[in-house]
């Protein structure tokens, strides 16, 4: 059974999972299709076989998964029509020993993340054209000495690419040089390199330590030629006048700035505004599109207050995240409001 056979409701279920959402959030196909001895095979390949998927989740998560389908395929068919291939490979991971997932917090993970463009004639989700994937290692639950969270991607970084892979927001990066402040795990400047045509990507952060695993997935993602992308640390606050940066921006200038949970710490906000000042004195014509979660609305105020007394204008990207059950390929949760803005120097 190939995909374009294969119901989208199991696809859907298929990135869920190597995106390592939830288990118990996860979208499950209904009873009748898990029954199937096909559908049971395709679970098993696509999912689970090391030899097929070289980048699978841990062995904690895979566990976790592999035990609440198998509950879900005996609740619809009889003991003797479970897939020997997904019993086998449960008891292959317990025999190993396979670790609860919070003895595996502060290791790193493959998660692979789906970015199909959202067309409103998609059916289901679902596109005859292969799928275009971001495959990252992440330390989801590490925090670095310096308080970053730059080892996970985060909502906001969801959302924003949800809305560039629209047909409007992929016409903002789309042969444009893009500079990507507090890259994190470095998905998004990877979509924008790998699959969205932006001409170079230019991605920065504050910590040694988060650019070079952002260097291991540029290179996990086949894009370590810095023609397309390159890296480098940047400071808030400090001057670019004579940097790195400052040359980066005169032999590739600059005409997309884009940034992702960056205006949560009001302290750094002040600093944050100071290099738009900058990059702004070097490229007047720059777009920032800045994309939060609006955790605190008094710390994302101080933020847009911060940019009109530096005569910023700010206009709110009118694009709601959809709830998650009507998710199709990038899943990430929408109950704290996530807003997009839209940054420019009059």
């Amino acid at each position: 059974m190939s995909d374009h056979d294969i119901d989208p409701r199991l696809l859907i279920l298929r990135r869920q999972y190597m995106q390592l959402f939830e288990p118990d959030f996860l979208a499950w196909p209904p009873s009748s299709l898990l029954k199937s001895a096909d559908v049971q095979k395709w679970l098993y390949k696509r999912l689970f076989d090391p030899s097929l998927n070289p980048k699978l989740p841990p062995e904690g998560y895979q566990m976790r998964v592999l035990k609440l389908l198998l509950s879900k395929i005996k609740k619809a068919t009889d003991e003797h029509e479970v897939s020997c291939e997904l019993k086998t490979h449960l008891a292959s991971l317990a025999a190993r020993g396979a670790p609860p997932e919070f003895q595996t917090f502060h290791e790193k993970a493959y998660v692979t993340f789906t970015c199909t463009p959202e067309k409103p004639d998609l059916v289901d989700g679902y596109d005859d054209a292969p799928e275009r994937t971001v495959t990252l290692l992440e330390r989801r639950h590490l925090v670095s000495g310096s308080r970053t969270t730059g080892f996970r991607t985060w909502e906001a970084s969801l959302h924003l690419a949800s809305y560039l892979l629209t047909d409007t927001g992929s016409s903002f990066v789309r042969n444009k040089n893009v500079l990507e402040l507090g890259t994190g795990t470095g998905f998004l400047t990877i979509l924008l390199a790998k699959h969205l045509q932006a001409k170079r990507v230019t991605a920065t952060d504050g910590d040694e330590d988060v650019i070079e695993a952002l260097n291991e997935n540029i290179a996990l993602n086949k894009l370590d030629n810095p023609q397309r992308a390159r890296t480098g640390t940047l400071t808030w606050g400090c001057d670019l006048e004579g940097t790195w940066v400052e040359d980066d921006c005169g032999t590739h200038p600059y005409d997309i700035v884009i940034g992702t949970d960056i205006t949560y710490d009001k302290i750094a906000i002040s600093a944050l505004v100071s290099t738009l000042y900058s990059l702004f004195n070097m490229r007047p014509e720059l777009k920032v599109i800045i994309s939060s979660v609006v955790r605190n609305a008094e710390t994302f105020e101080v933020f847009k207050d911060e940019c009109a007394s530096r005569n910023f204008a700010v206009e709110d990207v009118e694009f709601e995240p959809k709830p998650m059950r009507q998710q199709k390929s990038l899943f990430y949760a929408a109950a704290v409001p996530i807003k997009i803005l839209s940054i420019t120097r009059p």
